[in-house]
Formats: C-alpha cells, structure tokens, sequence
C-alpha cells in the first residue's frame, strides 16, 4: 500500500490479541470475487455505503471484523440469504478514505467464525459470531509429511510455470509446519471459484483439508502445464513470423539495389494498373486505393491479405463501365426472333417496342418482364433469342427453391467464404453492366429465418432504385439500370404483389397443334438430327405421322415431352444404323408403334355417350389447360353431401354452394323434394391422388348434381367453366385461353364460358375460334338447357 498523509488516514492498528480473547459481537462485510483464509493478507476496496459503515464500525470498535463471501456477485445489495454463513474474523491494518468516498482497507485474516444469528440489518450488518477452533494435530506422520511435502512441491512448480517462483516463496512454504494453516495459505494463492474457496474454507480438520488443496493442486498443475505449452507454441510461432518478415524485407531492399521488383511489389503495381483500366466510380475507386495501401502493408501470407486480395479481384473484375456496343436494328431483331421463335406474335411485339423506344431513348431505364406460362413453351429460350436481337450478352440464374437472402444481396466479408450475390456474380461472368439478364423459375422463391430473397430482389429490380444497387460482399453502389431483367414463372398466384408490381407480366399460354406440328419440322426435329448423330437423309416423319405424335403421345402446353419423343424416334433410327441397317428410315403412322410403343395418350374424349352425373369441367394448372371430370351419384342417406377427389377449400364450398342453389330451385328444375332428403349426394372429381382447387368448376359441379338428381343425362360434348353463387349467376374465371387449348387436345368443341368473359376471346388465336364454340352464359338458367336434355 503506497503512503498516505496522516489526514487521509483513518486507523492503524497494531496490537495483537490472542485468539480466543476475539470479540463475538462484530460488524460483518460481504466480499465479492474472494474467500478470506486465515494468515491472509488482502487489500480490499470498499465502495457499498453497508460496507463503507461496518468498516467504520469496526476501526472504532477495535478493528476486528467478519468477512464472509458473497454468494452471488452480481447482487449489489445483499441480504443474509446472500452471504455465507462461515467467514473468516480478520483484523483491520490500514484504512485509506478515497477522494470518491470509497475506502480502501488493509485486511488479515485471524480465525474461522460461524455466523449464531443478525443482530443488525438496516444501515450495515452486525451479527453475533461462533468462533471455530481448529482440532490440533498432536503428531505429523508419514501420510501427513507427504501430504504436505506433495502440497509444496506442486505449489512451487504451479509458481514455476508462472513464471513467479522466488527464493523468499519457497522460503515461506519451507517454514510451515502445521498442515491445517499450509493448506490455508497454498489456498490463499490458488485461483478458484468462489464455491470451492468456501468448500475449503468450511472444512475444519485440517488433515482432509489438506488433501482437498492436493486435488486441487493437481488439477491447476495440469491446468498450468497446458497454458504454458500453449503459450510457449504461440511465442515460437510469433518469433518465426518475426524471422520470416525480417528475411523477407532484407530480401525486398536487396531487390531493390539490383534494380528487380520482388513479387508483392508485382502484385501491387499490377493492382494498380486493373484499378486504373477498370474505370470505377470515384467512391468504389478510393475505397479500391484504401484496400491496396492497406495489403501493401500486410504480411503476404496471413491470412486477412487474402481476403482483402480476394476483395480486390472482385472490385477490377466487375463491369463498372463495360457495355455491350452496337446499333439497335428493329428489322434484323424481327427477323432474328422469327427465325428462333414461331408464333408468340404478342410476345414478339412488346419486345420490338421496347426496342425501338430504347433507339429513340438510349437512357430509358431497362424494362422488368416477366414471362408467365406452363413448362416448355419457350420462356428461357425466348430470353436468350432477345439478347441475340439486341446484341448483348445473355445471363441466366436460376431462383427456384432459393431460401437465403444473401444468394441476392451477397454476405458480408466478416463470413469465411463470402462472396458476392448471384446477380453481381452474373454480371462479372458476362463483362457488361447491360446484358439481357434471365431470372428463372421467381414463382419458386422460398423465404425463411435467414431472410426473404422476393424483399432483396426489390431493390434489384426496381428502375427507380436499382441504380445504385448495394451488395454486402462490395458494400459500394452498382448501377443496374442498363440491365434488361426477363423473370420467368409458371403461376403468378407465389409471387409477392410488391414484386409482381414492378414488372409487365406477359403470357404464353401454350401452342395449337399445328404451331407444334410447324415448330417441331422447323426446330425440333433438324436439332434431334443433329444431336443424335444423324443426317437429314437417314429419317424423315411425315405429317400424319408427326400430328399422331403430337396427340397420342405427348399432352402438355409446351413442348418438353414432344422433343422427347421425336428424340426417341431419332435414338432408334441411330441404332438401327450402328447395328448395320442401311436407311433411310421412314417413320408413318402405321410403323410409329414401332419407334414410341403404344399410345399413351387419347385425344378424343373418354366419355362417349352421354351419362347421368357426369360432366366436363375445365381446370387450369401450371402445366396448362386440361379438362376435369365431375362425378356425383345418390346414395341411401337423409341429404347429406359428401366431397372427395382431394379437393381444396374452395372447391368444397363451390358443391356446397351448388347444392343450396338446387335446394332452393326444385320445383324449377323438375325434382321431387322427397328424392333429396332420402339421398345422400356424393361429388367426386378424379383422379383421387392429385390436389385441386379453384372456383371455376363451380357451374360443373352444379350440372352433375342436377343430373344425378333429376336422373338425365348431361351433353358429354360439352365442357363448361365459370362459378356459381346461391342465386345461380355464373361469375367470369383466368386462364380462358389455356382452358379452351386444353379442352381442343382433348377433342371438344363446345364450351360454356361466363358472359363477363366474352371479351377475353379477343386474344385466343382465330385457330382455335374455328374449331370451338364459345357460348356465353349469365345463370344456371342458361346452363341447364345446354348440357341438360328435357330440363328447361
């Protein structure tokens, strides 16, 4: 304790007292972080306005007080449930008032005491002590001799790894003869919890306490043995990286004399010059300067040089100001899309347009499209055509199934493994900032505790922020509004309306069968030709051929699986070459089981006459449009409905609706009241296995439970879509023109649609007006007579 003015100090006491002369009535002070021992000698600062008070009390009553460890530290105000009741009575030395207020106090501790009872509570604790006196050890053993010769032995060597081993220590330890009060002073040095120091301070024989301070030396021996290997490891390693930067920077100054540049000194001046060629903004720039000056002055091996050389790569890598050079030609791009694409004359033209606005206007902002249709019918390939047309480079990512935000926006560099996201990724791998960039497959975005990748890809797509887009890995602005966005999705009921908000939704609803017949003699099958090995001359298809292809085998909108099969053809005719045969090979209808098996497919209906309880709906999925059969029969019951078939909430609430409405019109429709409430009515739609749900078999619905009440049959050449509601009024539907391609490949030609969707015919081609009649229908009143023979 340094020196103080006499004014500063409060008491020093120096009197000795025998033990067993100590007073029991004493103020008592909880210490945090420390078990008093006997023979210790501690310094203490006091700061709690309890403690400060019985500190007082005690310089004035003698200087003798109990200390006794608190429980929990962190409680500031302690009760007597807090404190332990052995403590340790001590004797004041020194006390030192600070200019705070606080005390800073001089204690020794004398004898164990046991808390009787509290005397005092309120300003500080005063408490009444049981003073424990240690059973004495008439005759120090063999066992107890090494006991204690152990306890010094490890306690020196413990001070030896710690480098705090003296002359003066040993001394001590050798002095000690009574094992009770050395194993209270090796305990006094020993770095423990506060649970064990108690432990030990409660066990009174000093024989057993002796020997749990030997357990717990052995356990800081082994404890301090492996600290000092560690650290000794870490000096050696510190030491040879010291070496090996010393030999380096003689190296460097001796490269210097002779006049060569060393590598680092390479690898800088090569930095600078990327930095200079890549032609940054000023701010992505100075922080590419910041880094550089930053990895001059690092160690080349460590591993930080890495991530900012990594860093670095990415910023001269990135298309900061390259662009796709060259003269937009509307006519060379109609031809150009012509050539790749038949059909989609809609489609074809919105891209025209854009690109003609975009001569006039070489500022506009790039355009968000977003092509939306069943699988197959050309929306990825249609992107890449685009970017053909307009002369840029193509970029294509795929976000189906994409949970992690960081995919969009990139992670931080504090990660290992960081990196940039998926779209600067795109951008670096093309070397433009405006390609044609193609996101597939946004309808599949999924979104979970690491973020939300629909949220990110707003700031990337948006014209009106996307300028200065920001990614975590750069952490700088990246303009991306020169790029041309085409996103891709079979439905757009999954994506989200802020992100659906900000792009021109475009549908492709599919191809008539004689679009595919034309695409797949002027696409498909020279490609199938080609891949498959063969020439032009080794087979040829005819057309009744190619027609029972497209309607026996394949069913879709698109046209994956037709390729598939005209691949087919082309793998047979292939090993019939290989196997010797000389061609060519012509396919027919006649030899066409030959090539793809037996039909899998029937174009014309299922149902050829007309049936109680059956109609035909139309459905719309995700592959396209496709008729649905509705089933419904009478069994013995009292009017109760029963749905199956896997159909989705509102499916269900359509059979119910359909039901209330024949309920409320049985005199209309020619129904007995009694056949319904001795029936029950069971809907089902096939197949069983396949969920389904929508509102738009509501009319269908309606029609086979009339049917199956009334017991006539329903017009099997007639499909139907539209909702019902209780009063009979038939509500418009989506997806019109996908439902009338589906219900043409599968062989109807009549079809009643909501007369709120008559105007929707305008865009269905007049190929398929031709061959299907489209009859308008405002209520159920108009639906009966249609597909109901004998019911007005």
């Amino acid at each position: 304790m340094a020196e103080t003015d006499k004014d500063d100090l409060i008491g020093i006491i120096e009197d000795t007292i025998e033990l067993d002369k100590l007073p029991t009535l004493l103020p008592l002070m909880p210490v945090r972080d420390v078990v008093i021992f006997t023979d210790m000698l501690l310094p203490l600062f006091v700061g709690r306005d309890r403690s400060v008070r019985a500190l007082e009390e005690a310089v004035d009553k003698g200087g003798y007080i109990l200390l006794c460890a608190q429980k929990d530290p962190s409680v500031e105000d302690p009760s007597s449930d807090d404190i332990y009741r052995t403590g340790t009575i001590s004797r004041v030395l020194r006390v030192l008032k600070l200019p705070d207020g606080h005390m800073k106090a001089l204690v020794q501790g004398l004898t164990r005491a046991k808390i009787e009872r509290y005397t005092r509570k309120r300003s500080f604790f005063r408490v009444k002590a049981e003073l424990i006196s240690e059973p004495e050890v008439k005759e120090i053993g063999v066992e107890v001799e090494a006991a204690m010769r152990n306890a010094r032995d490890h306690s020196e060597k413990i001070m030896a790894l710690r480098g705090e081993m003296t002359s003066e220590i040993r001394g001590i330890l050798d002095s000690i003869q009574e094992p009770g009060r050395l194993a209270d002073v090796i305990s006094s040095n020993l770095r423990m919890k506060i649970e064990e120091a108690q432990t030990l301070l409660d066990i009174i024989d000093p024989i057993k306490r002796l020997s749990k301070v030997n357990e717990l030396l052995l356990r800081e021996v082994e404890l301090s043995s492996i600290q000092a290997k560690i650290q000794s490891n870490v000096k050696d390693e510190i030491s040879k990286n010291q070496r090996d930067y010393f030999l380096r920077e003689q190296m460097r100054a001796i490269h210097r004399e002779l006049g060569d540049s060393d590598d680092k000194s390479q690898e800088i001046n090569e930095y600078k010059r990327k930095i200079k060629q890549a032609k940054m903004p000023a701010k992505a720039k100075d922080e590419a300067q910041r880094q550089l000056k930053r990895l001059e002055q690092m160690h080349p091996e460590s591993a930080e040089s890495t991530v900012v050389r990594t860093y670095l790569d990415w910023l001269v890598e990135m298309p900061w100001s390259r662009s796709s050079k060259g003269k937009i030609d509307i006519v060379r791009a109609k031809k150009v899309l012509d050539s790749e694409h038949y059909g989609l004359e809609k489609v074809k033209d919105r891209i025209l347009e854009y690109l003609a606005v975009r001569r006039l206007n070489p500022k506009l902002k790039g355009a968000i499209l977003c092509f939306v249709g069943p699988p197959g019918v050309g929306k990825t390939s249609l992107g890449r055509a685009i970017a053909n047309a307009m002369k840029r480079k193509f970029v294509r990512i795929s976000l189906g199934g994409i949970r992690d935000e960081a995919e969009i926006r990139g992670h931080r560099r504090t990660y290992i493994g960081a990196m940039p996201g998926r779209v600067l990724q795109g951008l670096k791998q093309c070397g433009t900032n405006n390609p044609v960039f193609m996101m597939d497959e946004i309808d599949k975005l999924g979104a979970d505790f690491r973020g939300d990748p629909s949220s990110a890809l707003l700031e990337a797509l948006d014209p009106e922020q996307n300028f200065a887009f920001s990614d975590h890995y750069l952490n700088l602005p990246f303009d991306l509004s020169n790029v041309m966005f085409i996103l891709t999705a079979n439905i757009t009921d999954t994506i989200p309306s802020a992100l659906l908000d900000r792009m021109e939704v475009i549908e492709l609803s599919g191809y008539t069968e004689e679009e595919k017949q034309i695409i797949a003699d002027r696409f498909l099958l020279p490609r199938q030709i080609k891949e498959n090995g063969l020439k032009k001359r080794n087979l040829s298809i005819s057309a009744t051929a190619l027609t029972e292809v497209i309607r026996a085998y394949t069913s879709e909108a698109g046209l994956r699986n037709l390729e598939r099969e005209l691949g087919a053809t082309c793998r047979k005719a292939a090993r019939n070459i290989a196997e010797g045969q000389k061609g060519p090979f012509k396919i027919t209808r006649r030899n066409l089981e030959k090539y793809l098996g037996v039909p899998r497919f029937y174009p014309e209906m299922n149902e050829t006459e007309n049936q109680v309880g059956l109609a035909t709906a139309l459905a719309w999925t995700s592959a396209g449009g496709e008729i649905l059969y509705i089933e419904a029969i009478l069994i013995g019951g009292k009017g109760d409905l029963i749905v199956t078939g896997q159909l989705g909430d509102v499916m269900q609430e359509s059979a119910r609706a359909a039901l209330s409405y024949t309920r409320a019109n049985l005199g209309k429709l020619g129904i007995t009241k009694s056949v319904l409430d001795n029936s029950d009515i069971h809907i089902h739609v096939p197949a069983g296995a396949i969920p389904k749900d929508g509102p738009s078999a509501g009319i269908a619905m309606a029609t086979a439970l009339i049917s199956a009440l009334s017991g006539k049959p329903v017009n099997h050449k007639i499909a139907m879509t539209g909702e019902v509601t209780l009063r009979g009024r038939v509500l418009p539907i989506g997806g019109l023109k996908e439902k009338a391609m589906g219900a043409l490949r599968a062989g109807i030609r009549t079809i009643l649609i909501p007369d709120q969707n008559q105007r929707e015919l305008t865009e269905i081609p007049v190929k398929i007006k031709r061959k299907i009649k489209f009859l308008p229908v405002k209520t159920m009143d108009d639906v009966i007579p249609l597909t109901i023979s004998g019911i007005q």
